[in-house]
């Protein structure tokens, strides 16, 4: 098992049919003692008891608002107290949630879009980083849009503009952790076959073999980078795109 007594947090795990609660999934098969974390804490106990439910020993779930220096702190404390230690972090949360004209996009949708999907990234980085440090080691996954920024669409200014920043602190915390032990990298998934999605952009099928990224795709890539496997590979962004299934 490649993630065998390593102590992982994951980010975003909220509803089932995503991405956090595949990758929770994938990780706990791999060994690892998990902790999830989501705003809601009704959604991320959900979670947790449905791995309970599978057979995963060990899951520790974490409410927290990660917009917060408050609420990343009581995540990495929280997992401190169950472990002893965090080998892994997963900063998945976020998403596209302000879909429109870049024009008409209020103040409140730009902060709020980018608190989600930046902030929370660097806080929750900011966070564990001491840990690591002492530790010697640590693995940190960051989320990304595949091609970066070269491949922002329209109608997504501020999702677009999180996404950059996250590529930034990605390649910056890469850097300064290089001497310490600590790699920093990201994924930037093309678009993921998830129930949100599927309801609401409704792919035909071809477009599901061609261009859509399975959940079991994104894992597999999100374990190569957060295992030993990655080791020496710092401050890359791998990009998980679509391509022809049977």
């Amino acid at each position: 098992m490649r993630l065998k007594g390593k102590a992982a947090i994951i980010t975003g795990v909220s509803l089932p049919g995503q991405a956090g609660f595949a990758l929770a999934q994938a990780f706990a098969r791999e060994g690892a003692d998990l902790v999830i974390s989501a705003r809601s804490e009704e959604r991320v106990k959900a979670r947790a008891q449905e791995l309970r439910d599978s057979g995963v020993p060990m899951v520790l779930p974490v409410a927290a608002d990660l917009t917060t220096e408050e609420g990343a702190k009581t995540l990495i404390d929280e997992a401190l107290g169950a472990y002893e230690r965090i080998d892994i972090l997963v900063n998945l949360a976020g998403g596209l949630t302000k879909y429109g004209p870049s024009h008409e996009l209020s103040l409140l949708d730009w902060q709020s879009e980018l608190n989600n999907n930046l902030l929370t990234t660097f806080l929750c980085t900011r966070a564990v980083w001491q840990t690591m440090s002492t530790q010697g080691a640590g693995k940190i996954l960051n989320f990304s849009r595949a091609g970066g920024v070269e491949s922002s669409g329209a109608m997504m200014a501020a999702y677009n503009s999180a996404k950059a920043g996250v590529d930034a602190l990605t390649r910056t915390f890469a850097k300064e952790g290089q001497e310490l032990g600590i790699y920093v990298n990201a994924i930037g998934p093309g678009l993921l076959i998830t129930q949100s999605n599927l309801d609401s952009m409704k792919p035909s099928d071809e477009d599901l073999k061609t261009k859509w990224v399975t959940l079991e795709a994104l894992a597999e890539a999100a374990i190569f980078l957060v295992s030993s496997a990655s080791d020496g590979v710092n401050g890359v962004t791998l990009p998980v795109v679509g391509s022809k299934r049977g």
